[in-house]
């Protein structure tokens, strides 16, 4: 399905968002401030995952996008990242069928080919399995970058024009958002990153030059039903203007009222 970005079109806004991308950072620090092993933090970072995809289900989020592992995140010391993949493939195993029962459609971006050959082939039977789920999409980023995404997409759309021999091919917004990692999906509306930091770090570069962001200090362990609550509350009082004046956001307001009230 192709979407189009609010930089082509303005979207329609509703008070809950379609998409909501999330860094879900602190895991490590909740587990140091507990005196607890790291891998404590990443265990119970799963659980509070859990509660927040069925919370997503049940506000009628069509997207939630996850950013699990980063291209950056292999600097960390050899045994986090040894956990990290452990956890990763146990989580595979026994929350995917969980989630297709549910009708959740799940789905992995990212460069996977430096991952064992064991969570390479999982990810894609549980991509398999689960496609055509549609009572919400569950996206996880693993070995994903923004600016990785960004290159991939144009050498793909560049080698799809020189087998068609097109050689006046000009790069344009059209022919690259088809090759990007989540071209399946609606850019999103609402950025979240748990932890305290406020930047972005590489994740969905492309995507979210209009969405809107949530910062919290709040570690990702923490960020339970009621937080994500909050974060979408935030949201649904953002003014939306997609390069618009606020006047001009009033006035499609009105002429959307006055339609509506028409139609009744």
């Amino acid at each position: 399905m192709n979407h189009q970005s609010p930089t082509q079109v303005i979207p329609e806004f509703t008070s809950i968002p379609r998409h909501v991308a999330i860094v879900m950072d602190g895991n490590g620090r909740w587990a140091k401030n507990r005196f607890m092993p790291r891998v404590a933090g990443h265990k119970r970072g799963v659980e509070v995952v859990r509660e927040t995809v069925k919370t997503c289900d049940e506000l009628g989020i069509e997207y939630l996008t996850l950013f699990a592992f980063s291209s950056e995140n292999w600097r960390r010391p050899p045994e986090e990242v040894s956990v990290l993949m452990q956890l990763f493939l146990v989580a595979l195993e026994n929350e995917v069928a969980k989630l297709h029962s549910n009708g959740i459609r799940f789905k992995v971006i990212g460069d996977l080919t430096p991952f064992d050959a064991r969570i390479r082939d999982k990810i894609l039977a549980s991509e398999a399995l689960t496609e055509n789920n549609r009572a919400l999409t569950l996206t996880v980023a693993a070995n994903y970058g923004g600016r990785w995404d960004i290159l991939r997409a144009m050498n793909r759309a560049h080698e799809q024009r020189c087998a068609q021999a097109n050689e006046s091919f000009v790069f344009s917004e059209e022919s690259l958002t088809p090759h990007l990692s989540m071209a399946y999906a609606p850019e999103p509306d609402l950025f979240i990153r748990t932890g305290g930091e406020q930047r972005v770090s590489n994740f969905l570069l492309w995507q979210m030059a209009y969405t809107e962001f949530y910062f919290t200090p709040e570690l990702w362990p923490d960020f339970g039903r009621s937080s994500f609550l909050r974060a979408v509350e935030s949201y649904g009082k953002r003014e939306r203007r997609f390069g618009r004046t606020s006047e001009q956001l009033a006035e499609s307001k009105g002429l959307i009222a006055d339609s509506t009230s028409e139609a009744a």
